[in-house]
């Protein structure tokens, strides 16, 4: 009877050496060149890309829109130049129809001449809205500091932009021919633009 039960202990610290290292075999289905690695990291840096860029166009329509709004209720206070307020919501459409997209901020220059019609627009709109700090209506302050705040928020939306889309790019470079094979939207991939000088 001993003689059983110390051959069934032996079996049952034995058997577990006997198996196969799944850790090894799950390791070596998911290694970071394996065709589906190299996919879900791609497309992870992707995504984060398009989000940093879609919060950077949000954040500049939402301004663009506020700038509307607050150009029409600046219409409606007492003795406004009507005139004046009519050419600013003209340079307004203008500015928005200028903009860039992912594909034509490959120009510095767009972004540049982009940037320096929108800002030729607010310099004149903010002492119309707040002369001295001091705008007729809380609604009209309140357009103004959303207005500020998206500006001065602009630097960073590009840098985080910048930052995503350099991942995408290095990624894109050293992984190329992997992400070639895969056909479809892997194949013929090009490099994000990005923000930075001489870019």
């Amino acid at each position: 009877m001993k003689a059983v039960l110390f051959a069934s202990l032996l079996t049952l610290a034995v058997l577990p050496m006997c198996k196969p290292d799944v850790t090894t075999t799950a390791t070596s289905a998911t290694s970071p060149n394996s065709p589906a690695a190299v996919r879900a990291q791609f497309d992870i840096l992707r995504d984060s890309a398009d989000a940093n860029w879609t919060r950077m166009m949000t954040s500049d329509d939402k301004k663009l829109t506020d700038l509307r709004e607050l150009l029409q209720d600046l219409s409606k206070t007492p003795g406004a130049n009507q005139a004046q307020l009519a050419s600013l919501r003209q340079a307004r459409a203008r500015v928005q129809a200028q903009r860039y997209d992912r594909q034509s901020m490959a120009s510095s220059a767009r972004i540049d001449r982009y940037d320096a019609v929108q800002d030729s627009v607010l310099k004149i709109v903010y002492p119309i809205a707040a002369p001295d700090g001091n705008a007729p209506s809380e609604r009209i302050r309140d357009y103004v500091e959303a207005i500020q705040l998206a500006d001065n928020n602009v630097v960073s939306y590009r840098a985080h932009y910048d930052a995503a889309a350099k991942a995408y790019n290095n990624y894109l470079q050293v992984h190329r021919e992997e992400l070639d094979k895969m056909g479809s939207k892997y194949a013929q991939l090009k490099a994000l633009p990005l923000f930075e000088l001489g870019q």
